[in-house]
């Protein structure tokens, strides 16, 4: 369940449509793998993080792979957890939980009534599932017209640059699981039928691709980018651009420092003072208001 404080704010500001249909709530279940009754997971070598032990192990792997067996680590699941997005699931199509899905589905559907103009835009990607919810909303609703971007290196995170004394510590670059490719992703759009033209992938660092990005406006802006640079390159490029009224959620807010400090440091610059929802203990969002 969403917490009763983001429950709150989001009748308050006019931004929790009532009903939901049977389709998205069976692919909420789906893309975060959500299954209560199951109480473990397996995760294959290549998801496991790289010690000398799984090094030593995956020579056994590889042998036992051509004997159609295969050596996995066991993880516990605990609903809750996988509810709120607190961990790395093993194949799911994505980390962000039942409860932030449904904040999607809130926003688009709050976007779409007040006829706030724009397209919808997602920053850090992964596996591709919350774009694919986009869509899949979208697609519920009978909405054409909108076009979903998709922006990631689809390499994993970058090396963390000099430039940025906030990222010096982070380490995500060094895990494996969090590189996913483009044809990885799109085939992911194309198992659920969602995949068309209306979908626009930037691939690249966002540092590149973003400046030149032909993105007018935008309804919802989502940002999973764990880093500072990261997390005020799509700020200083995109902020911009999202109309008022429109949505801006941060996945990472209360996860990483840095991507805290990126917002807190974009929204002091500029000025802005819509309060912050939380959505979880990690993730919030906020409605940019109208002038």
């Amino acid at each position: 369940m969403l917490q009763e404080s983001h429950l709150a704010e989001m009748r308050q500001t006019e931004v929790l449509p009532s009903g939901t249909s049977s389709y998205l709530e069976l692919l909420k279940i789906v893309l975060t793998d959500y299954h209560p009754a199951i109480k473990t997971e397996l995760y294959s070598l290549e998801q496991v993080k790289d010690t000398w032990k799984i090094r030593a192990l995956k020579q056994l792997d590889k042998l036992l792979k051509t004997r159609n067996f295969t050596i996995s680590k066991v993880k516990t699941v605990l609903p809750e957890i996988r509810e709120n997005g607190y961990d790395w699931p093993a194949n799911a199509y994505t980390m962000v939980g039942i409860n932030r899905l449904t904040n999607i589905e809130h926003c688009i559907k709050s976007i779409l009534q007040r006829n706030i103009k724009g397209d919808f835009v997602e920053a850090g990607i992964w596996r591709g599932g919350a774009v694919i919810f986009m869509k899949a909303v979208l697609k519920e609703l009978a909405i054409k017209e909108r076009r979903i971007w998709v922006a990631d290196s689809f390499r994993g995170l970058p090396k963390p640059s000099k430039n940025f004394a906030a990222d010096a510590t982070n380490k995500l670059y060094l895990e494996k699981i969090l590189s996913v490719s483009k044809a990885a992703v799109k085939n992911n759009f194309s198992r659920f039928g969602l995949l068309d033209s209306s979908i626009i992938f930037l691939e690249g660092l966002f540092k590149e691709t973003l400046p030149v990005a032909p993105i007018n406006k935008i309804a919802l802006l989502r940002l999973d980018c764990d880093m500072y640079e990261s997390t005020i390159t799509v700020l200083n490029n995109l902020y911009q651009k999202v109309s008022d009224g429109g949505f801006i959620i941060v996945d990472d807010y209360h996860s990483f420092k840095e991507c805290k400090l990126a917002v807190d440091d974009y929204r002091k610059e500029w000025g802005i003072e819509e309060p912050i929802i939380e959505i979880d203990k990690e993730a919030v969002f906020w409605k940019k208001n109208r002038n």
